[in-house]
């Protein structure tokens, strides 16, 4: 068995992935909120998250299990600034939050934050082919909510 690194080094490398992975997942407030949560189970059992094959995974997990015990609203994504943002369709935000979790988390993994499908897939403790599936369905029901082809 190999030892696990420490916490300090393990976390500033999954931190930030797995911020913006719950962040896709659960909005701006949840997502941060979730990860600061699994953050905080990381550290108290790092001893054996960290011995695992796929500690930010695991930890992206935790932070959705906890977060679902709290969330009793709907997603909310930030509204696009128009200042700041290149053009956007104006149903985009509603379109995305319309779409299943995993599926929009995917999305804006693959096509928001630039992820590979394997990336995306390590950080949502998922096969590459289930992540490239979420991906594929998102799209499609993108397309059909919005009436584009």
């Amino acid at each position: 068995m190999t030892t696990p690194p420490k916490f300090d080094d393990a976390v500033r490398d999954i931190q930030p992935r797995l911020r913006r992975t719950l962040v896709a997942a659960l909005g701006v407030d949840a997502g941060l909120e979730a990860a600061a949560d699994a953050l905080a189970y990381g550290w108290e059992h790092w001893e054996r998250v960290g011995a695992m094959e796929n500690p930010g995974g695991y930890l992206y997990t935790v932070g959705l299990r906890r977060a679902r015990g709290r969330r009793s609203r709907p997603v909310r994504l930030p509204a696009p600034d128009a200042g700041s943002l290149p053009w956007t369709e104006r149903a985009l935000p509603a379109a995305l939050e319309s779409l299943p979790t995993r599926q929009r988390t995917a999305l804006l993994l693959v096509h928001s934050f630039g992820y590979s499908l394997a990336e995306a897939a390590r950080l949502m403790d998922v096969s590459k082919a289930t992540a490239q599936t979420h991906v594929e369905r998102a799209l499609d029901r993108l397309r059909t909510e919005m009436g584009v082809q």
